[in-house]
């Protein structure tokens, strides 16, 4: 069974929604996103300890602080390449950034290969199920471009502000299929 909480952010930030078997947070996503597509949106909803944990952990983020706990998690389909890229997505510091190509240049070091592609990383990171937490919005173009968010660019420049990033070296792009 699949079961759906609903989190209530700040002014400055789309609602967030989350999901959970009912021992794991299993999606959490911003309301209304294009993340919406990929989580259970017609299923019951219910209080449960994985759904307080995480209100507890997303309270003091939205706080301008870093939580010293991480609520428990579980990603279904994840394949190798997916679980790299998020494992480095986890290891990006609060209030920092990486782009797309610097993921790719950590994996191409760390396998010994010659290449990786950008786009499979983007891919990647955008497959995440669950946001903020694992943090795929303190990745960036390597052109300073706030790009590829499923969450919307006004959550993650958000997010970015939350974290107190310096937002003035990066720029919201004109076209793009994530905006």
């Amino acid at each position: 069974m699949i079961y759906k909480y609903k989190y209530q952010t700040p002014d400055d930030f789309s609602n967030i929604l989350m999901n959970s078997d009912g021992e794991y947070l299993t999606g959490l996503w911003f309301e209304g996103s294009r993340d919406s597509s990929k989580h259970e949106i017609n299923c019951q909803e219910k209080e449960l300890s994985v759904f307080k944990e995480t209100s507890k952990w997303l309270d003091i983020y939205f706080s301008g602080k870093e939580p010293n706990f991480i609520p428990k998690y579980k990603i279904n389909n994840l394949t190798p390449f997916r679980k790299e890229v998020i494992d480095i997505m986890n290891s990006i510091p609060f209030g920092e950034v990486l782009t797309y190509s610097d993921i790719a240049k950590i994996i191409v070091k760390k396998k010994g290969i010659e290449r990786m592609s950008s786009q499979a990383v983007g891919g990647a990171v955008g497959w995440n199920p669950i946001c903020i937490i694992i943090p795929c919005h303190r990745v960036v173009g390597s052109n300073g471009s706030l790009t590829g968010y499923g969450g919307g660019i006004k959550n993650k420049v958000a997010l970015l502000i939350n974290e107190k990033n310096d937002i003035s070296r990066f720029f919201i792009p004109k076209r793009g299929t994530v905006l």
